[in-house]
C-alpha cells in the first residue's frame, strides 16, 4: 500500500472515530460555505435586481434638444447608441396646448407601448390606450371635468396664427374615447395623453418632441457611459441623467453590497472560531495517542500533516456542501426579495471550495501546532 492510500485511511479512520466532534465542525463549515456562497451570489447579482426594482420609479435618462428641437427619428438614433441588453425601454413626448370643453388643457403625445416600460409606476383605472381615437387621462382632469372611463371626448386645437399672412385658422377637432383613468399622485394626472400619431392628426402637423424618456439597465458607470456616447455621436440630441434615480440607486446599492460583504465577513469569522474550538478538543482527546507516537520517533511534521489531512478533508467536503446550497440559498433570497431567479455563476463553486479550505486550515493551525508542543514522558505517565 502506498504512502498516500495510506495517509487517506488514517485520516478517514480518525475522522470516524470521532464522528459527533467533526460532524459538528462540518456542519459549521458548510454553513459558513453556504452563506459565503449564497451572499457573494446576491452581491454580484445584485446590480441587476436592484437596477431592475428602480426602474419601476421611472426612466433615469432623458434625451433632449440639442439646438431648438429634434424629431422621433432624431430620438430613435439617440437610442439605438444604447445596447439592446440595457436598453429596457424609451417613450417619446410632445407636449400641445388643447381644449377640453373649451378649458385650457395640456396634451402628451406618446407611444404608449413605450410607457409602459419607462413609466411602470403609472395606475391606470381602466385601461391603456391602444388603438386610434382612445385616450387616458388624468384623474386631476378626470375629476375636473367629471368624466369616466368610456367616455366619449372631443378634443379641440387652435392653431398658431401665420406670421406673415395673418390669417387665424380654424379649430380642429378629433373624437376620443376614454379608456383609462392615470393615478401617479404627481403632475402626471394633469395631462391628457394620446398616441403621437393621434396628437399629429389632431394638429395637423408631426411636430416636433419636446422630450424622450429613456430606461436603461445598469450602473451609474454604464449610465454615464451611454450619456457620452449619445452625446458625442449625435447632432440632434443631447442626454443626460436622472440624478434624483441614479444617485439614489448607486447610494443603496453601495450600502447593501457593503452589508453583504460585512455579514460574509463575520460568518467567515464565526466558521474560523468554530473550527478552531473543535479541532482544540480533538487534540486535547488525543494527546496520549500523540505522545506515544512521539515516543516511538513519530516527527513533529508527521503529525501536523496527519491533522491538517482532517481539517483540509472537512473544508473540502464543507465547501462542496456550502456551494450547492449556498445557490439554493440565494434563489430563496432572490425570489423572496426581487421576486426574480438569480443567475447561476460556475465560476463561485471552486472558489468557495477553496475558500473554504483556506479558512479551515488557517482556523486549525494553531490548536494542531499545539500537538506538537506535547511531552510524551508527561502524558504517557497520565500527568
Amino acid at each position: 500500500m502506498s504512502k498516500q492510500k495510506m495517509f487517506f485511511r488514517m485520516i478517514i479512520a480518525s475522522l470516524l472515530r470521532r464522528r459527533s466532534r467533526m460532524l459538528v465542525a462540518l456542519l459549521s463549515i458548510a454553513i459558513g460555505a453556504t452563506i459565503l456562497s449564497g451572499l457573494v451570489t446576491i452581491y454580484y447579482d445584485v446590480p441587476r435586481q436592484m437596477g431592475a426594482e428602480f426602474r419601476n420609479y421611472g426612466a433615469n435618462m432623458i434625451l433632449t434638444a440639442a439646438d431648438e428641437a429634434f424629431t422621433r427619428s432624431d430620438a430613435e438614433q439617440g437610442v439605438k447608441m444604447i445596447s439592446s441588453g440595457d436598453l429596457v425601454g424609451y417613450a417619446p413626448y410632445r407636449y400641445e396646448n388643447v381644449r377640453v370643453r373649451e378649458n385650457p388643457v395640456v396634451a402628451a403625445g406618446t407611444d404608449f407601448s413605450g410607457a409602459k416600460k419607462t413609466s411602470p409606476y403609472w395606475k391606470i383605472e381602466g385601461e391603456w390606450a391602444d388603438a386610434s381615437g382612445e385616450l387616458v387621462i388624468g384623474a386631476n382632469v378626470a375629476e375636473s371635468f367629471r368624466l369616466k372611463e368610456g367616455e366619449a371626448l372631443t378634443v379641440s386645437y387652435t392653431p398658431e396664427s401665420g406670421e406673415e399672412s395673418g390669417e387665424v385658422l380654424v379649430d380642429l377637432t378629433k373624437d376620443f374615447t376614454i379608456t383609462g383613468i392615470l393615478e401617479t399622485g404627481g403632475s402626471e394626472e394633469d395631462y391628457i395623453y394620446m398616441s403621437l400619431d393621434d396628437l399629429a392628426e389632431l394638429t395637423g402637423s408631426e411636430g416636433t418632441l419636446d422630450v424622450c424618456e429613456v430606461s436603461v439597465s445598469g450602473g451609474a458607470d454604464v449610465l454615464q457611459g451611454y450619456v457620452n456616447k449619445i452625446n458625442s455621436g449625435s447632432n440632434a440630441v443631447r442626454a443626460r441623467l436622472v440624478k434624483r434615480v441614479t444617485a439614489s440607486e448607486t447610494t443603496v446599492l453601495t450600502k447593501l453590497q457593503a452589508l453583504v460583504l460585512l455579514v460574509t465577513v463575520v460568518v467567515l469569522a464565526l466558521t474560523m472560531i468554530c473550527v478552531a474550538t473543535t479541532m482544540t478538543a480533538v487534540v486535547a482527546e488525543r494527546r496520549r495517542e500523540i505522545g506515544l507516537r512521539k515516543a516511538i520517533g513519530a516527527p513533529d511534521g508527521a503529525i501536523l500533516r496527519e491533522f491538517m489531512g482532517e481539517s483540509m478533508l472537512l473544508g473540502l467536503l464543507g465547501g462542496i456542501l456550502g456551494a450547492v446550497l449556498g445557490f439554493v440559498f440565494a434563489q430563496q433570497v432572490s425570489i423572496r426579495v426581487f421576486s426574480s431567479a438569480i443567475r447561476f455563476r460556475p465560476m463561485l463553486v471552486p472558489v468557495t471550495i477553496l475558500v473554504s479550505v483556506a479558512v479551515t486550515g488557517l482556523a486549525s493551525l494553531m490548536p494542531v501546532r499545539s500537538a506538537t508542543e506535547v511531552d510524551p514522558a508527561l502524558v504517557l505517565k497520565g500527568e
